[in-house]
């Protein structure tokens, strides 16, 4: 009788262990998610999303050591419940593999950090999109139309890839824009102008004399078979999706010299029926 009165207690003690250290675990984890909440809001970049995993998944390791040593006592108990661990362990370890080698690819991913949060990224296999988040086992890539494609670290890792924001804030697109021979070079040189300084996505890059910025001049470039090309470079925050600037661009200009009364030259063919 006094056997099993000692067991209950065992089962009612380990019981009581094990809601203590969920508790105190879901507590630092939601603690430690605040702190970096408000971090992260300030600095957007792959360290600290990375770090913050390292410590949910340390709070975890130290907390479950704290937990299986206050144990002891129901240490009886304990091995009746896990008289199996070692297979337990050797197949925990093994479904582990893939888990293991993402991790250590989001360690060296975010040691030699190819690319932060923000950067604008084009991998070999043709992804390409905006980077959003980084986990201990993934990155979040935002592409066209939002779509959101999740990359396992480990597969990212040995890819190459193009990152277009490369430590630098600024990234940039060519556009060249046809107009007719009968058009006046400097009137079609100041409405693209106007037009790409309206856009809400383009910014002054060059810094003049006086050190202020200025937006890149228009430049009349080329004599075409039926059109004189201009051509402007544009630049904008590295965040922004390359296609929602030349869809601004282009249509502001479009717009612009419509209303200038400048041609915009196509081909097109007279049939003369007899």
């Amino acid at each position: 009788m006094n056997f099993e009165i000692k067991d209950w207690k065992s089962l009612v003690n380990l019981g009581i262990i094990i809601v203590v250290a969920i508790a105190v675990m879901v507590l630092l984890i939601f603690i430690n998610r605040k702190c970096f909440k408000r971090l992260k809001e300030k600095h957007k970049n792959l360290h600290l999303q990375l770090l913050e995993k390292v410590i949910n998944i340390l709070i975890v390791i130290i907390v479950g050591l704290l937990a299986f040593s206050a144990m002891g006592g129901t240490r009886s108990v304990w091995q009746t419940l896990l008289g199996g661990t070692a297979v337990l362990s050797a197949v925990a370890a093994f479904a582990a593999q893939d888990v293991i080698k993402d991790m250590l690819a989001g360690l060296m991913i975010s040691i030699y950090k190819p690319f932060d949060i923000g950067d604008r990224i084009e991998l070999e296999d043709g992804t390409a999109g905006v980077v959003k988040k980084m986990s201990m086992r993934h990155v979040v890539i935002n592409t066209i139309d939002t779509i959101k494609e999740v990359i396992p670290n480990s597969r990212l890792n040995i890819m190459q890839l193009k990152n277009y924001s490369y430590r630098a804030p600024y990234r940039s697109a060519n556009f060249r824009f046809p107009v007719a021979y009968t058009t006046d070079v400097e009137q079609a040189k100041a409405v693209i102008a106007a037009a790409v300084a309206q856009s809400a996505y383009s910014v002054p890059y060059l810094t003049n004399e006086a050190g202020e910025k200025e937006y890149q001049p228009v430049y009349f470039m080329d004599f075409a078979d039926s059109a004189l090309i201009m051509s402007v470079t544009v630049y904008y925050q590295n965040t922004v999706p390359t296609e929602k600037v030349k869809d601004d661009i282009n249509s502001r200009v479009k717009k612009a010299l419509d209303e200038s009364g400048i041609e915009i030259p196509y081909a097109y063919m007279n049939v003369v029926t007899k």
